[in-house]
């Protein structure tokens, strides 16, 4: 099985800035893409950042310039920067990463259980 921890989430006031980590480990062959997602309250879970495991990244629109999500291949982690936080960024963010077993050798999506942030002052 495969185990993504996240940390870092907490209260931030507007304008601030914030750092999540996330952390995987198991039976882990490699992993390719990993993402965060968020859901805030009474809306469904949205994609916030993808990055591949060569680097290249992407960002929903509502971040963009914002926010950066970068990874450590090594140490099987990624890390979103938000910065210029805005009450719409109140949600639980979501670690998801797709990783090849090293006991099945296939692709499995996996999902940490998620951190708040909430953005108020």
């Amino acid at each position: 099985q495969v185990q993504l921890v996240e940390s870092g989430g907490g209260l931030v006031q507007p304008g601030g800035s914030r750092g999540l980590s996330c952390s995987a480990s198991g039976t882990i062959f490699v992993i390719l893409n990993m993402a965060w997602y968020r859901q805030a309250p009474g809306k469904q879970r949205e994609l916030v950042a993808i990055i591949t495991r060569e680097g290249p990244s992407k960002y929903s629109d509502d971040v963009k310039g914002r926010f950066t999500i970068s990874r450590d291949n090594a140490r099987n982690t990624i890390h979103l920067q938000m910065n210029n936080l805005i009450p719409e960024d109140t949600a639980v963010y979501y670690c998801n990463a797709d990783v090849i077993s090293n006991q099945t050798m296939t692709s499995s999506a996996y999902w940490g259980q998620g951190t708040q942030v909430t953005v108020s002052s």
